[in-house]
């Protein structure tokens, strides 16, 4: 099924406490570089992007809604976290050589795919980011067990 009038993935966008020390989290961590930057209003907006997503960061000066814990937070409205894939979460947790906030994990979730390993982290103003390897679709079989 496609979505009406052609509607397709944009980006999404954050509020940063510290535009540059969030843009330097995404940029380092993630790969992301900068695509855009929009002043307008007296504010910045800058754009980033990796491959075919983008990020929208926003300045603001207001404290956070709900602390960050576990894999994010369940409040309705709220984003639980981002979410990100490598190769190896270990490897990539060796390189980040203690310098990310650990929230939750490693943890294992074999029982539901093989490989399919995932840690949480934190970025500066405090999203939760999902760090995993090995996730997979299921296949449409299975899929249609859930109607």
């Amino acid at each position: 099924m496609s979505a009406p009038a052609g509607a397709r993935w944009a980006h999404v966008g954050l509020n940063c406490r510290d535009q540059r020390a969030t843009e330097e989290f995404y940029r380092r961590w993630f790969g992301f570089e900068r695509a855009r930057v929009v002043e307008a209003d007296g504010s910045r907006v800058v754009f980033l992007k990796a491959g075919p997503v983008y990020l929208e960061l926003f300045p603001t000066g207001s404290e956070p809604a709900f602390a960050t814990a576990k894999d994010g937070p369940d409040n309705p409205g709220a984003v639980r976290h981002l979410a990100f894939q490598v190769d190896d979460v270990d490897a990539f947790m060796a390189a980040a050589d203690g310098e990310l906030e650990v929230l939750l994990g490693p943890l294992a979730f074999d029982a539901f795919i093989p490989g399919w390993k995932t840690v949480w982290v934190a970025d500066p103003d405090g999203v939760v980011i999902e760090v995993s390897q090995g996730y997979t679709d299921q296949s449409p079989e299975e899929l249609r067990s859930y109607a």
